[in-house]
């Protein structure tokens, strides 16, 4: 019997470290035997630089495994600037629909919410031009993210992208968000006309790849080695050190443990506020902070092991908006989790419900401060009574059971 054909445009994919770039490569790996999938996504360039090996052509045909990959040609950028990054997107949004026009007929068409707004666009065309039954994966609303940190307050412009976001929804044959949260927001938006087909289907971490280790293990002694980190208690921020995660505040508290000499603060990955986070400490001579780059995905299980806390945050406002995906790596290798989250977010309730750390609301500086004095006190105590995510991972949100869902849904939907 022949494979149903299905499109997924990827604003980044394999081999790209971005979360969703991870999340969509084991996705259509986890698929390709039901499916003959294709791949509209960019160049490799989520650091903003593209290798020369990808400026001689506008598209690049590739496979990985099964999956055909039609890689589009694409602006280099600076994250701190606003044009640069939209130039940027707009290369992949053109090029991509171009692209189109080489995959023929499709029974589905997949996108996600990235870029902003145009990753559902994109779908929507894509779904005129193929013929293909739409789903739609909503990572991150927008414009609710935009207006969340202020980064417009043109409202004509928001309203307008608002409507288009919705016509999208309102296109698709399925809309799965990965949150209950998140799942809220969509029915409010359609508070007075009838709701899209929806599902949550949560993201997760390749359990097979992300475990726990021993921190004596000789990679994850090296990583400490590496980066300044041994004989450390190691409270660890990793992912995408950017707009959405209320880490330039999160500092000043961090500010208050300068004297803390047996515990490091590590910021793992890159992002359009990390050189403001890098001088603010060298501003105030925070010599226990220390900020690594990102890591290659083979390398994710050293680093995050040898972290004793992880650090997961959210903006004001991100409740219902987004979920932060790091909050899986951090179950899957069984270390406690400091959240610093607003009440009842998906992540927050996570946490809660798996015991694998503690949660403090976004913006509450004076209790953050006093929690981390708190876990650093009793260090041996908080890791011990936390150490209970993997468990709970394991039971709901491995890869193989996520993957199955999205499979199980798409089929209902394109019936």
């Amino acid at each position: 019997m022949e494979k149903k054909r299905m499109l997924v445009y990827a604003n980044y994919f394999y081999p790209e470290v971005a979360s969703t770039a991870q999340i969509l490569t084991e996705l259509c790996q986890g698929l390709q035997n039901d499916y003959q999938i294709t791949v509209i996504c960019a160049v490799p360039c989520y650091t903003g630089q593209i290798d020369k090996s990808y400026k001689n052509a506008n598209y690049f045909f590739e496979k990985l495994e099964t999956i055909d990959i039609i890689r589009v040609r694409v602006k280099e950028f600076d994250k701190k600037k606003k044009l640069s990054r939209i130039f940027h997107i707009l290369s992949y949004f053109f090029r991509s629909i171009f692209a189109t026009f080489k995959v023929g007929k499709q029974d589905i068409v997949f996108t996600i919410s990235q870029p902003p707004i145009l990753g559902g666009i994109l779908g929507n065309i894509g779904r005129i031009l193929t013929k293909g039954k739409l789903v739609y994966t909503i990572q991150d609303f927008n414009p609710e993210q935009i207006m969340a940190i202020s980064y417009s307050k043109n409202q004509l412009l928001l309203q307008l992208l608002l409507l288009l976001d919705k016509h999208t929804c309102k296109k698709a044959s399925l809309v799965i968000t990965v949150g209950r949260d998140m799942q809220e927001t969509l029915k409010q938006r359609f508070r007075k006309q009838v709701v899209p087909p929806n599902v949550v289907i949560n993201n997760w971490m390749n359990e097979k790849e992300v475990y726990p280790l021993r921190k004596t293990d000789e990679q994850v002694q090296q990583f400490k080695k590496k980066y300044g980190l041994e004989n450390k208690f190691v409270i660890m921020y990793s992912g995408n050190i950017g707009l959405y995660y209320d880490l330039e505040n999160l500092i000043k508290v961090i500010a208050t443990f300068k004297e803390e000499k047996d515990v490091c603060f590590a910021f793992v990955g890159d992002g359009n506020t990390k050189d403001d986070l890098i001088r603010y400490c060298k501003e105030n001579f925070l010599e226990n902070v220390v900020f690594i780059p990102y890591q290659e995905k083979k390398n994710l299980v050293y680093s995050l092991n040898a972290a004793d806390v992880h650090l997961v945050t959210n903006a004001k406002g991100i409740k219902g908006v987004s979920v932060p995906s790091k909050i899986y790596g951090c179950m899957a290798t069984n270390v406690p989790v400091f959240g610093i989250l607003e009440k009842e977010s998906e992540a927050w309730n996570l946490i809660t419900d798996s015991n694998c750390g503690i949660v403090v609301e976004t913006a509450n500086y004076e209790e953050i401060r006093k929690s981390m004095f708190e876990i650093i006190k009793e260090k041996e105590k908080f890791v011990k009574q936390h150490e209970t995510g993997r468990v709970y991972l394991e039971k709901n949100f491995t890869k193989d059971k996520s993957i199955a869902k999205y499979y199980e849904e798409i089929e209902k939907a394109i019936k």
